[in-house]
């Protein structure tokens, strides 16, 4: 459920939580066993529909928060409870007020969570009436609190009825004029631990170029520089997996140079690119049937990316298909 385009806040996701979400005038209290447990820092993100709630929560996920979506305040107790009993420690929750009793009992939950002795923090995503009625206009979807009234009208309830929780927030976030990145560089100087950079993750994807470049890459590499195995009767029937043809390509006489500089170029780019906010990396290397060459390439690009600390992943998208 996606509240933002790719570049720019302006999508909504369908709403989620139907108006019967069960709920308490009292939320239940938490287990006083829990509290002898190792307290959880706790993230609740709420704010106004469409303004972005759930793209903050991916956020949390990519700094290593668990995170759960779309959660009823009657049930932030009880899964604080839970996670404190296993071996999380950073627990954030996306939710959503619906009603005026939702929002009583997600303040009284967040004083319950902080009794307890845990560590509570509020984060309030909101965004200008108009820009959220030109998200709602783009998508042609119906406000939640909207009914048989004006979208405008329905944005309006929400806001009253979040009145309570806002002036408790810990962090107000505007989302008006935030694209995604703005957005993640936001939580990320809030939530990420000290000194963690965000991660990047590499998947490095062989393919033939017979078969046509993958449409997902983000760099493509051309290993058909290197002699081929194919015209090797010994070589052709295995694969670049094989440590006999890995030997024959990675051993001619270009591919370490070849390897050394395109790594040299990865590590002026990945800071780069974390610093825009980017945190998946496809990395396509190619040859005439991506069985071979790109495949002993790709593998030993994995190996070395996560010798520097990247998480790296080799795949091979046309293997087999000779």
């Amino acid at each position: 459920m996606n509240e933002l385009t790719s570049d720019r806040l302006g999508t909504l996701g369908t709403p989620t939580g139907p108006a019967g979400h069960p709920h308490s005038d009292v939320p239940p209290s938490i287990d006083p066993s829990a509290t002898e447990l190792q307290p959880l820092d706790v993230v609740v993100v709420t704010g106004l529909s469409g303004a972005g709630k759930n793209s903050a929560g991916r956020v949390l996920e990519d700094l290593g928060w668990f995170v759960v979506d779309n959660l009823p305040p009657a049930l932030l107790l009880p899964m604080v409870e839970l996670g404190a009993r296993g071996d999380v420690r950073r627990f954030a929750a996306v939710v959503d007020v619906r009603s005026r009793a939702f929002s009583s009992d997600l303040q009284e939950a967040i004083r319950v969570l902080a009794e307890a002795g845990h560590r509570p923090r509020v984060v309030y995503v909101h965004a200008r009436d108009d820009v959220l009625i030109r998200r709602y206009e783009s998508v042609r979807r119906e406000h939640p609190l909207q009914g048989s009234g004006r979208l405008i009208d329905g944005i309006s309830a929400e806001r009253e009825l979040l009145t309570g929780i806002a002036g408790e927030a810990d962090l107000w976030v505007d989302t008006s004029d935030l694209n995604v990145h703005q957005l993640r560089a936001t939580l990320e100087n809030a939530f990420a631990r000290e000194g963690q950079t965000p991660p990047l993750t590499a998947t490095v994807l062989s393919f033939g170029f017979k078969y046509g470049l993958p449409l997902d890459a983000d760099l493509v590499v051309d290993a058909r520089f290197l002699p081929n195995p194919h015209w090797l009767p010994e070589l052709r029937p295995h694969t670049g997996q094989d440590p006999d043809v890995r030997d024959y390509v990675l051993g001619q006489e270009d591919a370490g140079p070849f390897l050394d500089r395109y790594l040299d170029v990865l590590r002026l780019l990945v800071p780069g690119y974390r610093r825009e906010g980017k945190r998946y990396l496809t990395l396509a290397v190619g040859c005439t049937g991506g069985k071979h060459r790109s495949v002993a390439i790709a593998e030993e690009f994995a190996r070395r990316l996560t010798a520097d600390g990247i998480a790296a992943v080799a795949q091979h998208r046309d293997l087999g298909r000779e």
